[in-house]
């Protein structure tokens, strides 16, 4: 009885945990969906085909920038990369726009400096950029023609992967000679917006949700003690180095990517991994391995072990280098004190921002099933979808 009370009460910590971190962040996550919604509907998946040819900077820079404006669901976006690849995309430029899009979101943003800080949000968005360079780098002395059309060949295969249907639809709404914000004011503007919100949504929920559970779990169950010894955090130096290196192991063992990792993030700052250590962490939600049998599907064995390398180096690398770039700049972050907090709601400005932004999720929900794609589309999204269907979609808000 006795034994069963204590696993009880070590459960409903852990519960506590999530649940205090989950009503912490739960405005923001609504505010940086609803935004990367209205910018995705306005943004051309068409268009960012052609706008990727090559491997130039300025090719790599539009790939971010585009990969920025896209979903943060890691899945979607390492689909969208193969689809980019299959009909004409540089691979060095779809792998910038795959890594922009779960890196370099407006969500992940918000939900960094909730729970971090904003030294991590300026981290990640210096250091993201820094790793597509090293990226671009070690692609250009490594990469092989030869690898690269094995890599297609396979690609032209079409193995499935996961949330292919979510990759390939397009609701952005055609220019026809209007503005941005005319065309995101309208009411097909409205409605892809709130496309774009549900079926973000529905794609990360399970890493978002995950994420916060792992979190919980690890804050009540493991002390901070084990993570201060296995981060170093004893040997100042050494453990300035030792974080980047083991971050992304950890990353990839956690099988939680998206925005889903940053909780996890919040956690082992607290137990003592490095400044760096923690950028390289969230940095590697596209190399879980989950993500890493995709790539195996989608471009063979030898690619996949491609990019692993390729990948785990440029987030060591730009872990490292934003780690003593901060710290010659006296900007880095010292503080351990990531809100990682047990269940606590009360009258204060986060209660207030929930009820708005959950109000503002029921007016896209509702928009979403009232003119959108409705239980149809969200049962396509992890489907494979033809050409027919995908212009379907695209001009699904002509009602």
């Amino acid at each position: 009885m006795i034994v069963a009370i204590a696993v009880g009460h070590e459960i409903w910590q852990a519960f506590s945990f999530a649940f205090g971190m989950t009503w912490e962040v739960l405005w923001a996550l609504v505010l940086g969906f609803a935004l990367s919604g209205a910018v995705q509907a306005v943004v051309s998946k068409q268009e960012m085909r052609r706008l990727l040819p090559d491997d130039s900077a300025k090719t790599l820079t539009v790939a971010s920038g585009l990969g920025a404006a896209s979903s943060s669901c890691s899945y979607a976006s390492v689909a969208l990369a193969r689809s980019l690849f299959r009909k004409g995309a540089d691979f060095t430029a779809a792998m910038a726009f795959q890594f922009a899009s779960t890196n370099l979101v407006i969500e992940l943003g918000i939900i960094m400096a909730l729970l971090l800080g904003w030294q991590f949000v300026l981290g990640e968005f210096v250091g993201g950029p820094l790793m597509i360079f090293f990226l671009a780098i070690l692609f250009r002395v490594f990469l092989t023609r030869r690898l690269v059309n094995e890599a297609r060949a396979e690609a032209e295969k079409g193995r499935i992967g996961s949330m292919e249907g979510h990759a390939e639809m397009d609701m952005s709404v055609e220019a026809g000679g209007r503005s941005l914000w005319r065309r995101l004011r309208s009411p097909e503007g409205f409605t892809a917006t709130a496309e774009y919100f549900v079926m973000d949504w529905a794609a990360v929920a399970r890493d978002v949700f995950g994420g916060l559970l792992i979190a919980g779990a690890l804050a009540a169950w493991v002390p901070n003690s084990f993570w201060q010894s296995f981060f170093l955090e004893n040997h100042a130096t050494v453990a300035k180095f030792w974080g980047p290196v083991v971050g992304p192991a950890v990353a990839i063992v956690s099988f939680v990517c998206s925005i889903g990792n940053v909780p996890l993030a919040a956690v082992l700052w607290n137990g003592g991994i490095s400044f760096g250590g923690v950028l390289a962490f969230i940095f590697a939600d596209l190399i879980i391995l989950p993500i890493l049998d995709i790539y195996r599907r989608y471009y063979g064995w030898k690619m996949a072990g491609f990019l692993l390398a390729t990948f785990y180096a440029s987030m060591v690398a730009a872990g490292l280098a934003v780690e003593f770039l901060f710290q010659g700049l006296g900007i880095e972050r010292h503080a351990r004190n990531a809100k990682v907090e047990m269940a606590s709601v009360s009258w204060n400005y986060t209660t207030y921002l929930n009820i708005v932004f959950l109000l503002v999720a029921a007016v896209l929900v509702w928009r979403y099933f009232r003119r959108g794609g409705g239980w149809a589309m969200l049962k396509l999204m992890n489907e494979p979808i033809g050409e027919g269907e995908h212009a379907h979609h695209h001009g699904a808000h002509a009602h």
